[in-house]
């Protein structure tokens, strides 16, 4: 009978330890980008000569701000309206956006100014 209890034991230690390697994936982890802050319908070019009034005039207009880092443009989500004014502040400049990478966007935790 203990042979037995053992047998069933580690079966279920081993069937939780694979549930939680399996779940592991889901806790994305935050990563830090350092970029121009722009705007997702620009991209890499902004179609007014002033990168902070186009950045601005496309935020107002509907678009997502976004963060050029070299050639790519990653998108910014941002559902804080701090985290929106302090990149509003930061319109055309470089900045340090903390988050959580899904594809070409970034689900914004934090804001600073680049250094």
């Amino acid at each position: 009978m203990q042979k037995r209890l053992t047998g069933a034991m580690a079966g279920g230690l081993l069937a939780l330890g694979l549930m939680a390697g399996a779940m592991a994936p889901l806790a994305a982890a935050a990563k830090t980008f350092t970029g121009e802050v722009g705007d997702s319908m620009c991209g890499v070019t902004h179609m007014e000569s002033d990168a902070v009034a186009c950045t601005r005039d496309c935020v107002k207009g509907g678009s997502d701000y976004a963060l050029i880092v070299g050639d790519k443009a990653l998108t910014l989500k941002v559902a804080n309206a701090k985290l929106k004014a302090e990149l509003n502040k930061l319109a055309g400049k470089k900045a340090t956006v903390t988050g959580e990478e899904k594809g070409d966007t970034i689900v914004v935790t934090a804001v600073t100014a680049a250094k």
